[in-house]
């Protein structure tokens, strides 16, 4: 059975999970509510991306039948501080057709996601929000931040002498079929490290190496290197691509790094001397880049470095299971906070004691004492993954002490030494 939506003029649209046979008009609809062209159908992977049930459309009888919204889900695994692997509902391919909207069909199609997602066992739901303002009524709030930097090779005179580097080991460049195979070998052992990062699937490879297409997006086969130790074990890996330009006879080229993952400190390192010595390069371009890395740290002269333009909010994170994801995370430090949480869809709603003890364990479970700190669910959402910080959101207003020092008391509980990154998009 499908939700029914009433329409502006009292036509009804369903809501329903699409088949198979109906991607081809549900690719359609994704194109027009992205607003891209839809040149070439994106058939292929739709199929390759289908999973029974966790593909929503909302169809018009009054038009035809036709696809006028789109939402899809997915399962994977968010690395939370501490390393353990949280089950979460990945949301993406959200779009409403500009003539359907402020009918309710965003509402209707979350409303039944978060729902399946919570019967699953999802603790949590993710994704990226194009627009800022929409999520946070559904309880989603900014838990990844993400920058971008431009580099300049002149002002910042690369990298310093004095790095650690790998004792022994090499740096390769490899073909996109064993970037596939190594370099997803590799993100497995890397994102448990890194809070905030999540799974990538056989698809995400594919499309990332050319294995497969997608009509609209361009595709640009980048240079990509794997750092070996001494062992031979795959330790890291850098991807980038360099456009072709010259002022005359002079080059400026940017070099853009797509993806650098390291599991050690002077491995990294390696991988970025590798990007800084390319030939006729003047500005290195790295697109998304976790919020306290030492990048900018690690040369010479750090005013070389700019915001690029993607710098900001990135993973949005909704809770659903409040004992199960705070009991997944690890503490710095032992103490206790009373939350008062509001949530308008019931996932978080209640009084909650959250407690943490000196081996790093924690908890949050219901309780009738008195509260010390009331916010939203998507306020929570924000603070979760350690990345947010409750006394700013109380100064600005998000956040209410009903005891002075709360805030404080929240920050210390769930700062994490590393902030929470996500490279990924979904």
């Amino acid at each position: 059975m499908g939700n029914v939506a009433p329409g502006r003029l009292g036509h009804e649209i369903e809501i329903r999970a699409v088949t198979e046979e109906e991607l081809h008009d549900w690719d359609r609809a994704i194109a027009r509510g992205f607003l891209r062209p839809h040149n070439d159908s994106g058939i292929d992977w739709r199929r390759l991306l289908f999973e029974p049930g966790r593909c929503l459309g909302a169809f018009d009888a009054s038009d035809d039948g036709r696809c006028v919204a789109t939402f899809r889900s997915f399962d994977t695994e968010l690395t939370v501080p501490g390393g353990a692997g949280l089950p979460v509902n990945a949301i993406t391919a959200v779009t409403v057709t500009a003539t359907h909207r402020r009918r309710g069909l965003l509402t209707a199609m979350m409303d039944r996601d978060l729902a399946a997602a919570r019967e699953r066992g999802s603790a949590a739901a993710i994704l990226i929000a194009a627009e800022y303002n929409i999520y946070g009524r559904y309880g989603f709030g900014p838990a990844t931040q993400a920058q971008g930097l431009r580099i300049s090779l002149p002002v910042s005179g690369g990298l310093r002498a004095d790095l650690p580097l790998p004792d022994g080991g090499r740096i390769d460049f490899v073909s996109m079929a064993e970037l596939r195979k190594l370099g997803s070998e590799l993100h497995e052992r890397w994102r448990r490290g890194q809070p905030g990062a999540i799974g990538r699937t056989e698809p995400w490879w594919r499309i990332h190496t050319g294995d497969i297409t997608l009509p609209g997006f361009d595709w640009k086969e980048p240079f990509a290197a794997l750092h070996r130790d001494a062992d031979g074990q795959v330790t890291g890996l850098v991807t980038y691509t360099v456009n072709d330009e010259w002022d005359g006879n002079v080059p400026n080229c940017t070099l853009t790094v797509l993806d650098h993952l390291a599991l050690d400190r002077p491995t990294a390192n390696a991988l970025w001397q590798l990007v800084f010595s390319v030939d006729w390069v003047r500005t290195v371009l790295v697109e998304n880049l976790g919020a306290d890395d030492p990048l900018p740290l690690l040369l010479k002269d750090p005013r070389g470095v700019k915001p690029a333009d993607e710098v900001g909010d990135f993973t949005w994170l909704r809770l659903l299971d409040v004992p199960a994801a705070f009991a997944a995370r690890s503490y710095p430090a032992p103490g206790r906070l009373v939350l008062e949480v509001t949530d308008p869809a019931g996932y978080a709603t209640g009084r909650w004691a959250l407690e943490s003890a000196a081996d790093g364990t924690g908890r949050c479970a219901p309780t009738t004492e008195e509260p010390e700190l009331a916010l939203g669910a998507a306020r929570l959402a924000e603070l979760y993954l350690g990345s947010g910080n409750a006394t700013r959101l109380a100064a600005a207003g998000l956040l209410t002490e009903l005891r002075p020092g709360a805030a404080a008391t929240a920050d210390l509980l769930l700062r994490t030494p590393q902030q929470a990154w996500n490279p990924d998009g979904f």
